[in-house]
């Protein structure tokens, strides 16, 4: 149920992508734990990897649309998720060059502009990095209020002029995606900055890391009409659009560094002998390390059947634009809560600076916060819940999707309007296919809450108190991510054991979500009520949950450790 580096299998049908993985474990693993963790500290930039990058032509293959690129070269999610996790897996540092370069790559491939297309596919087969210009220091991610300007010229030229904030690989992009307003129109445009021009001002770095998190400036940088990317509408809807081919990367990142943290967790709690006997002896780290696999495998379910969606999108099927930003908050969430457990059974081993652990607790808390906050991707989420419940349509069955093809609806995928009327696949039967004693309780609370959504609606004020709709948002999102984890467990055809094991803890967070609006000071009689029977007891099964613990959880002790 999860990557190992030294048991690398994929059944993704393409041998050219897996030779790509297994050269990106092989440069990880002789780099070695040592190396990158110094690296790390030092705040070393990574040449070296950029120029495994370049020399294997990685992102060349796995970032360039098949019509801009070479016989193996397409955007397929599917095999860019891989990539994302094992980036991940051995640091975030590296994965964010990766990730910066897909929002910078966004804007170009959705526009029109044919000419800049072909010179960008050119700078990906030469080994070059992208960035995207969108968030500034003054607006943070309020992009309805940027000050960067393009301002006509009398000869129909431009010259832009503003700054941008928190751009990553700014220090060596040869394309940051830029977004900014027409001066005297206030029309948004898109267009591409080189940070190597003179007049592009590389400021600093804002953070304290490997990763070039940039502050730049552009001062009267020329610009050609035949540059310009995307203007208006659609400029707007270039940058959403490929906020939500990004967001998928930071549930599959958080997924790599829980796997990474969770093989040096067993293995330091397998050998560490307390009291005459081995910490894993210990029956509150057996539930620690229960509830943080169940999460993790959780996790990894959801986000897998998330790409089976993504892949097969189009005009009239955009359920997506409600599986993406979960994957994003609801995954990268999950994550923090798997740290924490683990760092419980680790305690001050966590803090040593010679352990993956060390840096995956700084980076962890990352995840959560880019692309968007929780609360931002809460807030349209929340959008989806009255179709979801109420009014749902009728979809043909998706299959796995790691089938070799070009994601091209990616790039195709239109205005951002009219979320509220997209319409979902009834979520009953995915429920309906098992049965098991804690499922049995979750659709108990589904139930319930399906009943206070009909017959204890939020008051107008309540539907003002965005704390309010967070948790109601909470309850909902706990429903989807179950859904997808049971589609995606028919299909793997997961332990029935494991199952119900992660809805052991989905019944005690649906619980927990519950009475937290039982505890709002404006809920109603009618509202606590119906909240008091969402708190629901998961069913205790010793002989269960002794086999999950031996058969999934123990048996990974010592089958992965990074190279020194």
């Amino acid at each position: 149920m999860l990557f190992n580096p030294k048991k690398y299998a994929s059944d993704y049908p393409c041998e050219k992508s897996k030779e790509i993985m297994r050269k990106t474990i092989d440069f990880f693993e002789r780099k070695g734990k040592q190396r990158i963790k110094f690296d790390d500290q030092w705040c070393v930039w990574y040449d070296d990897f950029i120029q495994f990058l370049k020399d294997n032509k990685i992102f060349a293959t796995l970032l360039t649309p098949s019509k801009y690129g070479d016989a193996d070269c397409r955007w397929d999610t599917w095999r860019n998720c891989e990539f994302n996790e094992i980036l991940a897996f051995y640091s975030l540092s590296y994965w964010y060059a990766w990730q910066v370069s897909i929002l910078g790559l966004g804007p170009v491939w959705m526009s029109k502009n044919e000419e800049v297309k072909k010179k960008t596919a050119q700078h990906l087969q030469y080994g070059r990095i992208f960035g995207f210009g969108l968030s500034e220091r003054e607006h943070g991610a309020d992009i309805y209020s940027t000050d960067m300007l393009l301002k006509p010229q009398a000869d129909g030229t431009y010259l832009a002029e503003g700054d941008k904030y928190y751009i990553g690989n700014a220090n060596q992009a040869v394309v940051v995606s830029t977004f900014g307003k027409i001066a005297g129109t206030g029309e948004y445009v898109f267009f591409p900055v080189d940070s190597h021009h003179e007049k592009f001002e590389l400021v600093r770095n804002v953070v304290a890391s490997q990763m070039y998190v940039a502050q730049y400036n552009l001062h009267d940088y020329p610009i050609q009409e035949s540059e310009i990317l995307e203007r208006g509408q659609e400029a707007w809807d270039a940058s959403l659009n490929t906020v939500n081919v990004g967001k998928f990367n930071l549930g599959w990142a958080t997924i790599g560094i829980c796997t990474h943290s969770f093989y040096e967790a067993i293995n330091h709690a397998s050998h560490r002998i307390l009291f005459g006997k081995p910490v894993t002896e210990f029956s509150q780290v057996k539930q620690l390390f229960v509830d943080s696999y169940a999460r993790l495998v959780a996790m990894r379910l959801f986000a897998l059947r998330a790409v089976d969606y993504f892949r097969s999108a189009s005009a009239e099927d955009r359920r997506y634009l409600l599986y993406n930003p979960m994957v994003k908050m609801k995954v990268t969430m999950q994550g923090e809560e798997v740290i924490n457990l683990l760092w419980d059974v680790i305690a001050a081993k966590g803090f040593e600076k010679d352990t993956y652990f060390e840096m995956a607790t700084r980076h962890i808390r990352a995840l959560p916060k880019l692309e968007g906050t929780a609360h931002v991707n809460m807030a349209l989420i929340i959008k989806f819940m009255a179709n979801y419940f109420f009014n749902p349509g009728k979809f043909p069955e998706i299959p796995r999707r790691n089938d070799v093809a070009d994601d091209t609806f990616f790039w195709e995928q239109g205005a951002t309007k009219g979320l509220s009327k997209i319409q979902f696949h009834d979520y009953k039967p995915a429920y309906d296919a098992y049965d098991l004693p804690n499922l049995t309780l979750f659709k108990e609370q589904i139930k319930t809450l399906k009943a206070f959504l009909a017959t204890a609606t939020p008051t107008p004020e309540q539907q003002k108190d965005i704390d309010f709709l967070l948790i109601l948002g909470e309850l909902f999102t706990c429903v989807v991510y179950g859904q997808l984890i049971l589609e995606n467990a028919k299909i793997t055809n997961v332990d029935k054991d494991l199952l119900d094991q992660i809805f052991d803890f989905m019944v005690r967070d649906f619980s927990k979500y519950a009475l937290q609006i039982y505890h709002k000071p404006s809920s109603t009689e009618k509202q606590m009520e119906l909240c008091m029977k969402m708190i629901r007891k998961p069913a205790v099964d010793e002989a269960r949950y002794q086999r999950v613990l031996n058969n999934h959880v123990y048996a990974l002790k010592d089958t992965y450790e990074m190279n020194p």
